[in-house]
């Protein structure tokens, strides 16, 4: 049983997000990369799987220079996976200046506590347009 109640779970899941979309709307690379674990797996907008803070801040470093992004996450649901592990499933809907309609994927993370904080341990987005219909 999980020693982080569901209140507690989701209070630590929207400050990472709110922390994130901060970094983001920034494209600050290093402040993204310091959200995440040092041994970080992250599958991005592109094939590449990225590791680790450096892996993290080569992603978002790569990233056009837009001069107004933003993200919103929504549908986010949270639950707590192990003693200090977070499930979190949701929507990210990115807006950028140079797309005439925002970018929305699904997105998960699984979070853990990393030297007293917590960290981005996974993170994995993709396309909310099905890929098999049913």
């Amino acid at each position: 049983m999980s020693s982080i109640g569901h209140s507690a779970t989701d209070d630590v899941v929207s400050g990472i997000m709110e922390k994130w979309a901060t970094a983001f709307r920034k494209l600050d690379a290093a402040a993204l990369a310091s959200l995440y674990s040092r041994n970080a797996f992250f599958f991005g907008s592109n094939p590449n799987l990225y590791r680790g803070h450096d892996g993290v801040s080569a992603y978002f470093a790569g990233l056009p220079r837009w001069s107004s992004p933003s993200v919103q996450f929504t549908d986010v649901r949270t639950a707590p996976a192990a003693d200090e592990v977070i499930n979190v499933a949701g929507t990210a809907t990115f807006e950028v200046d140079e797309r005439p309609e925002p970018l929305q994927v699904k997105i998960t993370w699984v979070i853990v506590r990393e030297d007293g904080d917590w960290k981005i341990a996974s993170h994995h987005v993709s396309s909310k347009t099905p890929l098999i219909e049913p």
